[in-house]
């Protein structure tokens, strides 16, 4: 997709050389941020794949993949009707819930990793 096809997607109807730039750069920015936070969830899914262990310990409190995800989806709706100032505050919570519910998922595809590395 060109600039001018991206900033006309965005609602621009312009011609500015200026204009089409900063849509380039903004699209070019919002890929290189996709790309890394892809990157940094592999990372994450990779340190689980060695142990069953460590997927237990990393969805801790709960006790299954399927409570897991529960609790994430519960808290990460909870967390949308915060308010803002709210919201701000629990950062660190909203991160934790998000990491939970990724090991969770993995965990429906783990499932067959481990029992062909025990095989």
């Amino acid at each position: 997709m060109d600039p001018a096809q991206f900033a006309h997607a965005c609602g621009y109807s312009g011609d500015s050389p200026a204009m089409l730039a900063a849509f380039a750069a903004i699209r070019q920015d919002g890929i290189r941020k996709a790309r890394q936070g892809h990157r940094q969830r592999k990372a994450a899914i990779d340190q689980m794949k060695p142990s069953r262990a460590l997927f237990l310990a990393a969805i801790r409190p709960a006790q299954s993949a399927e409570e897991a995800l529960e609790d994430a989806a519960c808290f990460l709706s909870m967390f949308h009707n915060m308010p803002r100032w709210r919201q701000e505050r629990r950062a660190a919570d909203l991160a934790r819930a998000r990491q939970q519910r990724l090991f969770a998922r993995f965990r429906r595809y783990g499932q067959r990793l481990w029992a062909f590395e025990t095989a």
